[in-house]
């Protein structure tokens, strides 16, 4: 079985894809990188191909999905299904851009918890009774991380540059999948990335917001499945 390779979000590892790593591991090897030890998505993604199998189906969430096109920009032909959740396929606009700057100066002041509690984590879930289950786990592995992974990983999303066209020249199986209640990355984000693409499917998670993963476990993983077992 062709191995597959989920590369989590800012400020998360492995645990974003706790439930599927637990729902297909018996099926195909899986493997997690963690998007840390760089400040720029293009070093991230030759890093990762330099430790990645030979070929490989690629999944990734929010800055995962973006070092994930960066993967395919640089190797196309080693990804043979791509999967893209809750992500954006542009480079970061002059709003965002500048909201980083006052969020990486608290981060160096030490105050990464207050940055990520009050700024980014009330924008990434739907309402749910997992909801409050969900933001700690989130904020344990935003602690576990550090501070420094912060800064790297703003930096690298600040520089990242656009990927339309790589999208539009790939071939391979494609998933594109959100929330439909994902405030950081909008439905209509996703339909370009559908509509990009050719060979690509498009699923909205109804109940979900940027971290579908976790609030809507079986679904996802359910799409992920049709993804990887399409012919």
């Amino acid at each position: 079985m062709t191995p597959l390779i989920c590369l989590p979000g800012m400020m998360c590892d492995a645990r974003l894809f706790g439930p599927q790593i637990e729902a297909l591991s018996s099926r195909m090897p899986i493997m997690t990188f963690p998007l840390s030890q760089q400040n720029s998505v293009e070093a991230l993604a030759a890093d990762i191909l330099n430790n990645a199998p030979p070929l490989f189906a690629l999944a990734g969430l929010s800055m995962g999905g973006i070092v994930a096109m960066e993967i395919v920009r640089q190797a196309p032909e080693r990804v043979l299904r791509l999967a893209l959740l809750d992500t954006n396929p542009l480079a970061e606009s002059p709003e965002v851009a500048a909201r980083r700057g006052p969020q990486m100066a608290a981060v160096r002041k030490g105050r990464l918890w207050n940055v990520m509690r009050d700024e980014m984590k009330p924008k990434y879930l739907a309402d749910g009774p997992r909801q409050g289950s969900i933001l700690d786990l989130c904020m344990v592995m935003a602690t576990d991380l550090g501070p420094d992974v912060f800064l790297r990983q703003s930096q690298a999303l600040m520089d990242r540059s656009d990927q339309s066209e790589t999208l539009s020249a790939y071939s391979g199986k494609a998933l594109v999948l959100c929330g439909q209640e994902d405030g950081l990355c909008p439905v209509e984000r996703h339909q370009l990335m559908h509509d990009l693409m050719p060979r690509s499917t498009f699923t909205i998670i109804d109940g979900a917001g940027h971290l579908p993963t976790l609030e809507q476990p079986n679904e996802t993983t359910a799409a992920l499945v049709r993804w990887l077992e399409d012919t």
